[in-house]
């Protein structure tokens, strides 16, 4: 089948191929791909900066409809409208698989970068990776549960954000725009900020009724000062200006939780934490408990994710929704394998 694929080790090496599939083995299922989401670790994947194994078929972000099941699988699963968890296998003997942290497993292989994953018409996935979504969610938006899900690790085991704290959240892209909602959904007052070449971004944030301002703007900033800075500040931007901005932006003994992913080494005032006492935290992708937080919030409706889909491509408009997802055009990009 046509696959969009990593097809070698180092920087580029990613097209359009033709990918043996394969039935799903035992305590396996085979999902048709309604709809794959484009991710910045996409980008790093690309250009070498995120550990693969390719030849793989990309893709981590998956929602569709179990075609197949395995031997020893429930028949049940048939026909279900699922998204899934991206690891696919961990040693489980390991401390951090015992203590129920896979994704920190250091054999842990995952959908879209260890084993083929998402940019296909299928997937094969094991059976305890699946959850159901509610009927009322949108195939192509339901993508958005895996990056909640990351958002989920960072945020709420154990809770970053008490009710009442002013948070700060430093980037409207995607991530920025889930945590931002999950922040409030926990009691916080969100300020989500960014550059005036986020506008658009920024425009969903105030429909979603979140408050925004541009990261350069010292009028809006003063909002935080009556409490001497942010309680919590929640990075998302990945980028060094981001990440200094938001250590001076914490107030004396805040939080502040790393979610934005560099790619690479980036120059910081890192003596502000000492300075400002600050407890820094961060998580690295999902594990089972997000996954059931990100589930219980979607079904609560206390996370939108409809309007953060801003495209929904063919794969192979591959090279144009990469060349618009590394130029912060549009939010969420979707493909929709089905589409020709």
């Amino acid at each position: 089948m046509k696959a969009l694929a990593k097809l070698a080790p180092g920087p580029g090496h990613v097209g359009l191929a033709e990918r043996e599939g394969r039935a799903p083995g035992r305590g396996e299922v085979a999902v048709e791909v309604r709809g794959a989401g484009v991710c910045g670790t996409d980008l790093h994947i690309l250009e070498d900066e995120f550990r693969s194994f390719p030849p793989v078929t990309m893709g981590h972000e998956v929602s569709g409809v179990v075609a197949a099941v395995g031997e020893g699988v429930d028949e049940a699963w048939l026909g279900a409208r699922v998204v899934c968890e991206t690891f696919f296998s961990t040693c489980g003997a390991c401390d951090w698989c015992r203590d129920g942290r896979p994704n920190l497993c250091p054999d842990r292989r995952s959908i879209g970068s260890g084993v083929d994953g998402g940019f296909a018409r299928e997937v094969v996935v094991p059976v305890r990776n699946l959850h159901r979504i509610p009927d009322w969610l949108g195939e192509h938006a339901a993508v958005l549960a895996e990056p909640l899900a990351c958002v989920c690790n960072c945020l709420c085991d154990p809770s970053r954000v008490n009710a009442g704290d002013d948070v700060l959240v430093i980037g409207p892209g995607p991530v920025g725009l889930l945590a931002a909602q999950v922040a409030r959904a926990l009691g916080g007052r969100v300020l989500l900020v960014g550059l005036p070449r986020d506008e658009a971004r920024l425009a969903v944030a105030r429909q979603l009724g979140l408050e925004t301002a541009y990261a350069d703007d010292p009028e809006a900033l003063e909002r935080l000062r009556p409490r001497l800075g942010a309680d919590v500040v929640v990075e998302c931007s990945g980028s060094g200006e981001g990440i200094a901005a938001g250590l001076q932006a914490a107030r004396r003994g805040g939080r502040y939780v790393q979610v934005g992913f560099t790619g690479g080494p980036v120059s910081v005032p890192f003596d502000e934490i000492f300075f400002r006492e600050l407890t820094v935290t961060s998580g690295f992708a999902s594990t089972p408990r997000s996954w059931r937080r990100a589930l219980t919030l979607i079904e609560a409706r206390a996370v939108e994710l409809e309007p953060l889909v801003s495209d929904v491509a063919p794969l192979a408009e591959w090279e144009r929704v990469f060349a618009d997802t590394r130029a912060g055009r549009g939010i969420k990009h979707v493909f929709d394998p089905h589409l020709s």
